[in-house]
């Protein structure tokens, strides 16, 4: 009895017993694994026989119908159309560099307001002349930058709709 207990504390799960459930089925995560090896052998089967070219006739054998000039289209069409969760992902990951740059415009701005009252406390204030200069460039340098995020945020926003309209 003294051996079963430790066994336990050890993580050793050999010495016991199974619930009965499990003596007939076996572990839940094997029979997952076993359910899903057997619906993608059953998935690639079919796939197998949809792009198997059609054999001749022969005994025993139903000959099959030759698909009809419409039925010919659709399948060409099917084929040629790229698969939709892509453009739907590639939608989602662009709303999402959008709002990224949203982001980084909004805190543009805030510099812009931060930097103009340092400017202002550094010239009026402190009569700091030469600092006043070089915040004037930073103020400069952070102005162009707004101005070129919000003509990027602009073509992105044309751009996600473009996209979010096709998915």
């Amino acid at each position: 009895m003294a051996g079963a207990w430790r066994s336990c504390l050890h993580g050793d799960t050999t010495a016991r017993r199974l619930k009965p459930v499990y003596r007939l089925m076996g572990d839940p995560r094997n029979v997952a694994h076993a359910k899903k090896v057997t619906q993608e052998k059953q998935h690639k089967a079919k796939a197998a026989q949809k792009t198997r070219a059609p054999r001749p006739a022969g005994k025993g054998q139903i000959e099959q119908t030759k698909p009809t000039a419409p039925e010919e289209n659709a399948a060409r069409q099917e084929a040629v159309k790229p698969p939709q969760p892509a453009d739907s992902a590639q939608s989602e990951k662009s709303q999402a560099v959008l709002s990224k740059l949203k982001e980084l415009e909004f805190h543009s701005r805030g510099n812009i307001e931060k930097l103009a009252e340092l400017s202002l406390t550094i010239e009026e204030e402190l009569k700091q002349k030469s600092f006043a200069e070089a915040i004037g460039a930073v103020y400069a340098a952070q102005d162009a930058f707004q101005s070129k995020i919000v003509e990027l945020i602009g073509a992105y926003e044309t751009e996600c709709a473009r996209l979010s309209g096709s998915a």
